[in-house]
């Protein structure tokens, strides 16, 4: 996969599905809307299809069963939370051997790293030691904020050049047994690939699919126009800043107001600087990109998050993505900084 706007069509922000009503009355001349939602991955699942007819509560009942046994799958692969996961037993492991995982495990591994050269380490999947440290894991830590020493100490556990990936044999190895990897900034939006990938084997050609506010659409929605997604405003007032319009097109959007930990009166964003061992500090409310996938989407809006406002800007500028920044300037304000591969995309989009 490469990292130029040629493969990554571009992706945008903080996501509410808007104007969809929960079901269409059925009708033969008018589509139906089904939803299916459930919980995967520690945060909530919703899917909408599109269909011309009734279905059966037979097939409503295979779909739905279908649609989480592909979530579960995924999770069962690359969650951090599950102990029996691929991942986590790669995480206990404290040799530097080789490990065998599933080619998708590998696939995403492979993507994460790709965009770690790109963004100069601003998205490193071995991060899991420094989130963890900050209380966003699976395990609470024994003292917060982590102390300079602790921090210094994981600091030396991170880094994704410590991590080796064999294509041929389909492995990954450590450098450094402490590494313990997090696919928190990736996984949920290979998981909408993959649902998407399941709904088009069922036939589906018409769908939205949100999994924890990544995004993908597919065809246009029951009123035959492209899907409408709200990107939020990251304020303490909320409310949407602007709806965009996505047809065959992923979404993702990365902010630090809806993951925080409070301690003795200071609010730590969930977004860990893996460079700095910290919580990010600067102005830069929510970034969101469109792209062709939601894997590509998701990483590269976390990547930027973590860059900020300036340095995650002029990435997006130059790789050709497809960025809305929405920065903060003051308590309730915040200013738009769109890349124009962003604004021609939903230019395109009728």
């Amino acid at each position: 996969m490469g990292l130029r706007a040629s493969t990554f069509f571009r992706s945008a922000s903080v996501l509410l599905v808007l104007s969809l009503a929960l079901a269409c009355s059925p009708s033969v001349h008018k589509p139906t809307v089904y939803v299916f939602d459930g919980a995967t991955m520690g945060t909530t699942y919703m899917v909408r299809v599109v269909a011309m007819g009734i279905w059966k509560q037979a097939e409503r009942d295979r779909l739905a069963d279908r649609i989480q046994a592909t979530l579960d799958t995924v999770e069962s692969k690359m969650s951090h939370y599950d102990l029996a996961s691929e991942l986590s037993k790669f995480n206990r492991l404290r040799r530097t051997e080789w490990f065998e995982v599933s080619p998708e495990t590998f696939g995403v591994l492979s993507f994460a790293q790709e965009l770690s050269e790109v963004s100069g380490g601003a998205l490193d999947v071995t991060v899991a030691p420094l989130v963890n440290a900050w209380g966003f894991g699976p395990v609470e830590p024994t003292q917060l904020p982590p102390n300079a020493d602790q921090l210094a100490r994981l600091r030396d556990q991170v880094g994704y050049t410590k991590l080796e990936l064999d294509p041929v044999a389909l492995s990954v190895r450590k450098t450094d047994p402490a590494i313990e990897c997090d696919l928190s900034a990736v996984a949920k939006g290979y998981g909408v690939d993959r649902l998407a990938t399941t709904l088009r084997e069922d036939g589906l050609a018409r769908f939205m699919i949100e999994v924890g506010g990544e995004i993908m659409t597919a065809g246009r929605n029951q009123d035959d126009l492209p899907w409408r997604i709200g990107i939020q405003r990251p304020t303490a007032a909320g409310g949407i800043h602007r709806v965009v319009p996505l047809q065959d097109l992923a979404m993702a959007t990365s902010g630090d107001y809806n993951n925080t930990r409070e301690v003795n009166g200071l609010v730590f964003s969930h977004t860990i600087d893996p460079r700095s061992a910290r919580p990010v500090e600067h102005r830069l409310g929510s970034v969101s990109v469109i792209a062709d996938h939601c894997l590509l989407a998701d990483g590269m809006a976390t990547a930027l998050e973590v860059l900020g406002p300036d340095d995650g800007y002029a990435l997006a500028l130059k790789m050709g993505w497809a960025a809305l920044f929405l920065v903060r300037d003051g308590v309730d304000a915040v200013t738009a900084h769109a890349t124009p591969a962003f604004e021609e995309l939903v230019a395109e989009v009728h």
